[in-house]
């Protein structure tokens, strides 16, 4: 029978405190080791932005490869009437069919306006709204996304990302159209 130290408290119990507040210490620690100075915040919100801006000019120019190499290995994407795609490799595939859609339209994709980058530690955010322009200049849809980022071995790259049209859905057919 193990022995106890003071009536009714278990030696075991005791030793779970310091692990608890010395895991607790180590998360905590972590964070600030990756967490950039105050001083270094415009320089974070501005690698932030160079992705974004670095995502928009890929996708204009139809480089799929560009594409997936803003994505973290493990990202999703979770596109608007589909199913999340999961994986850079997957999302780049997804945007085979898309950017060349998107090209044989003649269409760029406009950041309106760039939005306040949200950091800490190792992840960041970013609201936007964006536009999409025809050849002739005119606006045919316009909505908003949301990016999430994560710091890899000091790059930033895209850990999820959405975005959804500020037109309205056309009324739905087949099986859907039986639900209110």
């Amino acid at each position: 029978r193990p022995a106890r130290g003071q009536e009714g408290r278990d030696p075991m119990f005791d030793l779970g405190r310091p692990v608890v507040l010395a895991a607790g210490l180590a998360v905590l620690a972590a964070c600030a080791r990756s967490a950039p100075p105050a001083a270094d915040a415009a320089a974070e919100k501005a690698a932030v932005e160079a992705v974004s801006l670095a995502w928009k000019n890929a996708y204009n120019a139809g480089d799929v490869a560009a594409l997936g190499a803003l994505y973290a290995e493990d990202a999703v994407l979770s596109a608007p009437g589909e199913r999340a795609v999961h994986g850079s490799a997957a999302i780049s595939e997804y945007f085979v069919e898309k950017v060349a859609e998107f090209g044989a339209a003649e269409l760029t994709v406009e950041d309106e306006p760039m939005a306040d980058v949200l950091a800490s530690c190792d992840l960041a955010w970013q609201w936007k709204t964006y536009k999409v322009i025809d050849k002739a200049g005119a606006v045919v849809d316009a909505g908003k996304l949301v990016t999430l980022f994560r710091r890899q071995d000091g790059k930033w790259l895209i850990a999820g990302d959405t975005w959804n049209s500020d037109a309205t859905p056309g009324a739905p057919t087949g099986p859907a159209a039986a639900f209110p």
